[in-house]
């Protein structure tokens, strides 16, 4: 028996107006999903545990079968794992989103968050924007530059107190040796917002921010990227700190042999702290022009031919969409999801004869008229292969709900997926 999860993050909503009381995910045309649905096990399933904040962190764990409320050290850890930096039990990371303010007269305190993710900006220039960052904050006596960072990622001392990693798109990370964890606040909270009020209390943290929108406001590439329309990503957001995180292998819990497809340095993280294998599919990006299909093709490979039990792919254009707040580019990455990813999935897995089961998922939603996570349990789809069970005609938040079956510790559904009781 074979394994797999499809997590499309953030695919759940809730009922919008302007879609005639729909979600997007009822809007959407996903006939596989809902061929699935008909011979499937539905249900509700709660990833955020109470007293949690609703973040893709600590659902995917829960998703993955690890209690966050005991393996949860922050965020920014797990990401750090992803891109090699080894930190130690005294350091503390940050996430360093590149996001865009709007630039009008007045105190860097007034302005607004536009885009929590600048255009969603390739790696390429981002990694530009960093060392920019890091060099411009070298001379305020931040950082002694970009260019001894790397002293980081062997584990030895660094006299350097803060340190700059390049990670993917926007998403990268600032790591203070000596440091404490402090409570910040996510940029993708507080969209259209004067950012004033969400600031960090730490006078470091907030005068670095303040002198990022100094480096970068008028840097020759956010000047380019104004010209071909694009926002420019003028200042450094810093967010969900964190110490080393430890979780215990996923193979040794499980029995199960595993691999995660993803293009988010989290997701990547969580494989890293678990000793699950990565596979990095070209084209995947983590947007919504994504390689679906790179995805799929790469799960099936995994499982058919290279010896693994159980694949996890990751897909996070429907939350990045449900960030943008637009309804139809989050509706068209659910469609996405369901014909070049479960889609391929289902065939390529049919083709090659393979028993599974196969668990469909968001791990929180993301709900357009909020562009932020919420709380609420996400609807799940749980088929197998081997046999059939009376489902509903969709897949759907209301048809899952209607059901019953809900499980109020999410973590807990990997087991079941499994066929077994994990601790």
């Amino acid at each position: 028996m074979k394994y797999i999860i499809i997590l499309s993050d953030g695919m759940a909503g809730r009922p919008l107006e302007l879609l005639g009381e729909r979600t997007t995910l009822e809007a959407a045309r996903t006939p596989v999903m809902d061929a699935l649905a008909r011979v499937s096990e539905l249900g509700m399933a709660s990833m955020v545990p109470e007293g949690m904040a609703p973040g893709s962190d600590t659902a995917n764990l829960s998703v993955m079968g690890y209690d966050p409320k005991i393996y949860y050290t922050g965020r920014s850890p797990l990401e750090a794992l992803s891109i090699g930096i080894v930190m130690e039990d005294t350091d503390v990371s940050f996430r360093c989103n590149l996001v865009s303010l709007t630039e009008e007269e007045g105190a860097y305190e007034d302005q607004v968050i536009i885009d929590h993710s600048s255009d969603e900006i390739s790696t390429e220039d981002a990694a530009v924007l960093v060392r920019a960052l890091s060099e411009g904050l070298a001379q305020e006596g931040y950082t002694q530059g970009h260019t001894v960072t790397h002293a980081l990622r062997a584990g030895g001392l660094c006299p350097i107190r803060y340190a700059f990693f390049t990670g993917t798109s926007y998403r990268h990370l600032l790591v203070q040796k000596q440091g404490k964890v402090v409570e910040l606040t996510p940029p993708h909270d507080i969209l259209a917002k004067r950012i004033g009020d969400y600031l960090p209390k730490d006078d470091i943290l907030r005068d670095m921010m303040k002198k990022s929108y100094e480096i970068l406001k008028n840097h020759p590439l956010n000047e380019e990227r104004r010209k071909q329309g694009l926002k420019p990503a003028n200042s450094a957001w810093f967010w969900g700190a964190g110490r080393r995180p430890s979780l215990t292998s996923f193979q040794e819990r499980t029995g199960k042999k595993g691999v995660m497809i993803s293009a988010v340095d989290l997701l990547k993280g969580i494989a890293t702290g678990a000793d699950m294998d990565r596979i990095l599919v070209e084209g995947a990006n983590g947007g919504l022009h994504t390689n679906y299909e790179g995805k799929a093709f790469a799960a099936v490979k995994a499982l058919t031919e290279d010896g693994y039990d159980f694949a996890y792919i990751h897909v996070e254009a429907p939350d990045e969409m449900g960030h943008q707040g637009i309804a139809k580019d989050k509706i068209t990455a659910i469609e996405n999801v369901d014909g070049k990813v479960l889609n391929v999935v289902l065939e390529g897995l049919r083709r090659a004869g393979e028993d599974f089961r196969l668990l469909l998922l968001p791990d929180h939603p993301t709900p357009i008229e909020v562009r932020t996570h919420t709380k609420d349990p996400v609807p799940y789809l749980l088929y197998d292969s081997t046999k059939s069970v009376e489902g509903a005609e969709t897949y759907s938040e209301k048809t899952c709900a209607l059901t019953g079956k809900n499980w109020p510790d999410g973590y807990r559904l990997i087991g079941h997926l499994l066929q077994e009781e994990l601790c």
